[in-house]
């Protein structure tokens, strides 16, 4: 089922304000992309980007066009190993936040 327009602005509204939001969002597209979702991990990490960075300041890191990137994060999609962890590696230094993987 599609998200309505209300409910994607007031989860974008949320994330402009509130740090642990954000975080919790990057948090859960990771752990889907790793539990093997990856449809959902790229709809999140979608979300992530337009509410804390923006595809264009992605862009510029990765040098490369921020439609390209939407693309690859789009429902059909299919990005690379490579990419993704590009992104990851940008977010990282854009947001200052570190990534672990913990097992378990």
């Amino acid at each position: 089922m599609p998200l309505t327009k209300d409910f994607k602005a007031t989860v974008m509204a949320r994330a402009h304000k509130d740090k642990e939001f954000c975080n919790a969002m990057l948090k859960e597209a990771i752990n889907e992309f790793l539990t093997g979702d990856v449809d959902l991990g790229k709809a999140i990490l979608r979300d992530y980007i337009n509410a804390t960075i923006s595809f264009e300041i992605l862009s510029s890191m990765m040098d490369k066009n921020p439609k390209s990137i939407m693309r690859m994060l789009s429902p059909k999609g299919n990005p690379t190993s490579k990419s993704l962890f590009e992104i990851f590696h940008a977010i990282q230094k854009l947001k200052k936040v570190k990534i672990r993987i913990s097992l378990k």
